[in-house]
């Protein structure tokens, strides 16, 4: 597959990457932000959605930091994987991304930021042509939805990170920067509920770190993985249950959320909630379980059908939540 042709601007300081966005947009030049690249380039080799100008951000040291609270956009995810910095379960879940391979390139910005997936989006060009497009890339023939059709409001492709949920639940705060402006919001309120759109990024805007709060390494639990193989593949379902604990064992604490069932990941506050009011034990975290599993969504656009996954996610709720019950 041949690369559309575009042109790669390589800024050497978060300040000039900044600037050089600002510059193509006062003149209505389109562009993208290249991490990684383990996710663009592909979607660049099969067509999907180019832009004629690539801003790479691997040269600005800036997004580089790493600490136990401050997790820049650039550090790569083995770098992630194998530090002792970082709470353990940060760790854990950049070590079961993709392959080694990948992760040497793939970032923690990247990864948050990954586009939604479909499999009726994640073709080549002549793939997509042979079959009509999607709405998602309809290269301007007004195409319609194929996962859910004669809607053409939302595109329901699903996102398959495994970063977000943990993070999250760890009460992660994202912070974004763009010509005009910086802000931060919660990780929680990052993403909105449309394939296309993804995130809360304003043109222009990028990722440039994330920050945790004081109180991480008071924070225990676990993240479980449904995929096809051991290694390589996206998620079809991920669940990440933490908690903090009292004396006695039972949780003072409780978050759950959810990635690779919905064009966003799920954070079940109310589900937590409701279960750590009356907690029980075993029986709590079936309840928990159950109810995670009537809350996700999921659609026919991944390999497993909707059914299993949402079976599934009972199974994960329970395994990572297994820790609870030890005391």
């Amino acid at each position: 597959m041949r690369m559309p042709p575009f042109e790669l601007h390589t800024p050497d300081s978060l300040d000039g990457a900044l600037s050089l966005a600002g510059d193509l947009q006062q003149s209505n030049r389109e562009f993208d932000w290249v991490a990684g690249g383990t996710d663009l380039l592909p979607n660049y080799k099969w067509h999907l959605n180019s832009k004629p100008h690539v801003i790479s951000l691997a040269s600005v040291p800036e997004l580089s930091e790493l600490s136990e609270t401050h997790i820049g956009a650039m550090v790569r995810l083995q770098d992630l994987a194998d530090s002792e910095a970082v709470h353990p379960l940060i760790a854990k879940v950049s070590s079961m991304i993709a392959s080694v391979m990948i992760r040497r390139s793939g970032t923690v910005g990247g990864n948050i930021c990954l586009d939604t997936r479909c499999f009726w989006f994640n073709q080549s060009e002549e793939w997509r042509e042979s079959i009509e497009w999607c709405y998602k890339c309809d290269c301007g023939t007004g195409a319609d939805c194929r996962v859910i059709p004669n809607q053409n409001t939302q595109c329901v492709a699903t996102y398959q990170a495994d970063l977000a949920p943990v993070l999250m639940c760890l009460g992660a705060t994202i912070h974004l920067a763009g010509p005009s402006q910086r802000r931060s919001m919660p990780l929680t309120e990052f993403f909105e509920l449309d394939g296309i759109t993804r995130n809360a990024l304003a043109p222009g805007e990028l990722v440039t770190h994330l920050t945790l709060p004081d109180d991480v390494s008071e924070w225990r639990g676990d993240y479980q993985k449904l995929r096809q193989r051991e290694t390589w593949d996206f998620p079809e379902a991920g669940v990440a249950v933490l908690w903090k604990s009292r004396s006695d064992g039972s949780p003072s604490d409780l978050r759950v959320a959810t990635t690779g069932l919905e064009s966003i990941p799920g954070f079940h506050s109310a589900e937590a909630i409701a279960t750590l009011t009356s907690w029980n034990g075993g029986s709590s975290v079936d309840e928990l379980a159950e109810a995670v599993r009537k809350a996700v969504k999921p659609v026919l656009n991944t390999w497993y059908p909707p059914s299993y996954r949402r079976k599934m996610v009972k199974v994960l709720t329970k395994r990572a939540s297994s820790g609870l019950l030890e005391v």
